[in-house]
Order: C-alpha cells, then structure tokens, then sequence
C-alpha cells in the first residue's frame, strides 16, 4: 500500500501519471529517431518502461507486451546483482536468459534515477539487436543445442560507471558481433533514451517532491489492482483448461504442446502451466522472464484497455511452473525463438481456458511469428547487411467487439511491432516487393471473422543466405467460442523455376539472385458461430474481396 498516511489528491495524482505515461512516450521517440538499424528504427521492435527498486511497472509504453512483462525480471537481477552499488551516472546492461533476459537479442539498459536520499526507479529500455553473435546471423539459430550457440551472452554488468562509458567492455561486446557500427549505434540509442527518462523523472520528483510522487504512484497502483479484481470477480469461478501446440521444434519432434490449468476463485486468477511437455533440445523453450511476460499479456488482454498495465493490474495474477518443461527450462538450453513461439502458445492456452469462464472478454487467436532474416552483400554501399522480415504481418483475431485487425501481427506484439516503408526498405538493400497486400479467405469464419494475413511476393536481387525461425504452418490461429481456426501461414521460394516450401525452422538456406519468395502468411481465429454472421458482413466481405472466390482461393493455397 502507500508509502505513507498521506493522501495525494485526484488531481496531483492524475497530472503525476500522466507526466510519467509521457516520459515513457518520448522515451520512445528519442529511441525511435537515433537508433540504427532497421528493427529498431522502422520495426521498432523495443520497449519501454519505469520501474521502482522493488521491480514494481510504474509505467510503460505501448510497445511490446512481450518485452514489458519480463522487464520486473530483469530489474530484480539487476537488484540483487549490484544491490546498494549503484551510483548516479551508471548505465547497467544485460542479456542472458538466465540472468533476467528474455532471449539474447534483447539487449536491456538500466538507469537509475535518485531520490532525495536514495535510489527509487530505473528508466528501462529493452531492443533486439540486428545481431548479437553466436552461430548465425540474426542470432536466431534453429540447430542450437545450447545457449553458448545463440550469441553472445551479458549478465547485469556496468557499461558506464559515474558517467563514463567502460570503453574496454563496449570494445569487448563490438567484437563479438557482426555489424559493431550498428550495435554501437542502437547501444548509444538505448543509452540516451534511458537517460533522458531518468532526467524527466529526476524533474518530477524535483517538481512534486518525493512524498507526493511515491504516494501518488502507490495510489494509482492500489487503484489498478483494485479495477482488475473488480473484473475478475465477474468471471465464473472454476478450473478451466486450455493447450496451444507447436508445430515442431526444429527436429522431428511435432506437436508440442503448452498446457495451462487457470483456476478463478474470487478476483484471483491462478496459472499452472506445470502440465506443459518437456523442455526442447532446440530454441523453442522460454526463460522464466519470458514465460512471465506471456501470462501477463494473456491475463492483460482478458481486462479492460484502459486500466494501466501495471504492477498494480496484475496483483490477481499466480503463476505456477514446473523445471525441466518448456516454460522453465533448465539452465544452458537454447530459447532465442520463445519471445514468439512460445510466448504466442502460452497466451493462446491461457485464452483457449478462460474462454469458458468469460466468453465475451476472450478472442480469437492471433497470428504466429515466421521470421525469416537475411544476409548478403549490398552492391549498393559494398558492405555486408543483415535484413530481418517484418513484412507479411499474420491476422489478429475476431472478438464480440467485431472482427480481427489484418495483418495486425502476433499475439506477442498486437500491433506493437510495424513493418517498415516499403519504399524505405528498397532503398536501403538489395529487394524488391513485387506484391504486399491482404491474403483473401485467411481469417478463420465466425460471428466475427479473424483478421487477414498477407500476400508478399519478394524478390532476391543479389545472392543471399537466410534463416527461418517460427511457427504456424500446421497450426493456425484457435478459433473461439465455436469460431474457425485462422488459416496457418504457407511459405515458398521460388528459385530457377522451382517452388521449393520453406520449412518455420530452417538454417544455412542459399537464395539465388533472382529468387522470389512468396509467402502467404496466417490469418487471425474467428469468435462465435459463423451460423450467426450477419448477412450484411458477408456481403461486405465479399465486396471488399476478403473471401475470395472458390476458384481464386485454390490458386492462392495450391
């Protein structure tokens, strides 16, 4: 509770939060606008947030909830790593799974922001690096076998002690990747987004003073916690049950499936994924933090949009996990896949369950991640470059509020991470889009259809080598509450005339210049019984092309 018998008025306590929603928006911008490589600065596949010393969310941006939900994680290793050893002007940094990270591309900064006395937040930013060394480029390597294999890995270590930068370990972390001007760039980026939220905040408790921002902030937290236990309340109490499967992990192992056991009882909501099979000898298995950020994006998607999502909102929230499963591996295994797969499984479970305890709120699957990142040389600028497809985007899925976003992405970003111009992106390498639009009939039928995925003919203008990493090319997006599955995603490269499918997990491909590849990418689960679609949205459908013609929909999926 607070931090004091204090009160703060309604008004203070309001301006105190919005200041703080601002900080973590432009926060957002600084790192938008000065970091370099495309993931980052078209994709924007980073994050942002304010957390306090107890690794309570303060506040964040609406980034990715992937990224968000694990950031407590990492500030509590961070805190028990350095403990009181924090000084004004250290930048703090990790990585490792296994020591508060997600998946080794997620490189996280920390700055610590100081009250009167002492410290109380840390301005937090979190960004996928282009490439964080290891066995291949990209970092997502599909034939690991241990962690070692998927990149350089950083425990919380200091970059920067009292304002200066450790040169011989920003030299060190350099050397060990592929593209160093990149990743010193976006690093710089992270840096100054970090420290500039810290400034913003170090304003407000000058401003308010500490008393009323801490108080200010416990409030609203409590007024969170409170507005998500009113909600839960309303659900049916029981034990419900809910899988999700992967297609594969990359061997002949198939069908692997995420299990979750999610008991309502009151305005508490208990999660037990300990069912869940066995943890993978490839990438598919999930860090702890990772895991931990998937229920809280399934829990945070079943509560109203307008509470904020923090600390405070998931207070209803226990989770129970079991070692040695997929979600809780054991230390050493390989898990650069889990921030999409399976994270997306996790929260299709969670939601497969609770749709039975409150079928209104739950929706229809989200469409699943199949990465494919690229290297080669660029004659254009005669150096080496690393491209990661963002295009494509899968649909999102159908809910009583009416029908999926096409291509809105995957349940791991909803939205949160773009795809870039694609005027930009010709630019700026060696491709070509010869097609980029909706996939027609990829929505799975329902009272509200799932959203579209996407058509994307791509063409190889210089020789390359690719990686695939993902999922959903067996399973499509879950239909709920008697909806239609979405249909999975088909890729293809054509190359010398011959069509060749691209397997989700796949290393080492060489892409001729010249080839093209085309993929058709999943759309989003259906909500109700198609029966009770409305003959007005069929026959908007079928003007806007959303369904195709039967003929037309076998020569899109032949």
């Amino acid at each position: 509770m607070t931090n004091s018998d204090k009160k703060v008025d309604p008004i203070t306590r309001a301006v105190i939060s919005h200041r703080l929603d601002t900080v973590v928006v432009e926060m957002g911008e600084a790192m938008l606008r000065t970091s370099y490589s495309q993931i980052l600065n078209a994709s924007r596949d980073f994050s942002i947030a304010i957390i306090d010393t107890q690794a309570r969310l303060v506040a964040q941006a609406d980034h990715i909830p992937v990224h968000i939900g694990a950031l407590p994680t990492a500030v509590r290793a961070v805190e028990e790593r350095f403990k009181d050893n924090v000084s004004k002007g250290d930048v703090l940094l990790l990585n490792d799974p296994y020591h508060g990270g997600s998946h080794l591309p997620d490189l996280t900064a920390f700055v610590p922001i100081f009250g009167e006395n002492e410290r109380r937040f840390w301005a937090v930013v979190r960004a996928h690096m282009g490439d964080i060394g290891g066995a291949t480029h990209g970092a997502y390597n599909p034939s690991a076998t241990e962690i070692w294999q998927e990149g350089l890995r950083i425990p919380p270590i200091k970059i920067c002690e009292a304002g200066q930068m450790r040169e011989d370990l920003l030299e060190m972390l350099a050397l060990n990747v592929r593209f160093p001007r990149d990743f010193r760039g976006d690093l710089s980026a992270m840096v100054g987004a970090a420290r500039f939220g810290a400034a913003r905040v170090a304003d407000l408790l000058a401003e308010y003073g500490e008393t009323d921002v801490l108080t200010a902030i416990d409030e609203a937290l409590d007024s969170a916690e409170l507005r998500a236990r009113h909600i839960v309340s309303e659900w049916a109490d029981g034990t419900y049950f809910g899988e999700a499967f992967l297609d594969d992990d990359g061997t002949e192992r198939q069908d692997l499936a995420i299990r979750a056991k999610v008991t309502v009882s009151g305005d508490n909501v208990e999660v037990d994924l300990s069912a869940t099979d066995a943890q993978s000898e490839r990438f598919v298995n999930s860090s702890i933090g990772n895991t931990q950020a998937a229920i809280a994006m399934a829990f945070a998607y079943l509560i109203d949009a307008d509470i904020p999502k923090n600390d405070g909102a998931f207070r209803p929230l226990s989770v129970i996990l079991a070692p040695g499963t997929l979600v809780c591996p054991h230390t050493s295994a390989p898990v650069t896949l889990s921030t999409s797969h399976p994270s997306n499984e996790v929260v299709e479970a969670i939601i497969r369950a609770l749709s039975l305890a409150c079928p209104k709120r739950a929706m229809g699957g989200w469409g699943r991640r199949f990465r494919i990142s690229i290297t080669g040389d660029n004659p254009r600028n005669g150096r080496r470059f690393v491209w990661h497809l963002f295009h494509a985007r899968p649909g999102g899925g159908g809910s009583s509020a009416g029908d999926g976003w096409s291509s809105g992405g995957e349940w791991h970003s909803v939205g949160g991470i773009k795809f870039g111009s694609i005027e930009v992106t010709e630019a700026r390498f060696p491709l070509l889009f010869e097609r980029h639009e909706f996939r027609p009939g990829s929505g799975g039928d329902g009272q509200y259809r799932g959203g579209l995925g996407s058509n994307l003919d791509l063409r190889l203008e210089v020789p390359v080598t690719a990686h695939t990493a993902g999922d959903g090319a067996r399973h499509g997006s879950a239909g709920i509450n008697g909806g239609v599955d979405g249909m999975p995603h088909h890729y293809e490269i054509d190359q010398n005339g011959k069509r060749q499918t691209l397997r989700t997990k796949s290393f080492g491909n060489q892409f001729s210049a010249g080839s093209l590849l085309r993929l058709q990418s999943s759309g989003g689960g259906g909500w109700g019984d198609p029966a009770k679609r409305s003959t007005d949205a069929r026959d908007r459908d079928r003007l806007m092309e959303m369904v195709p013609l039967e003929a037309d929909h076998l020569e899109l999926d032949k």
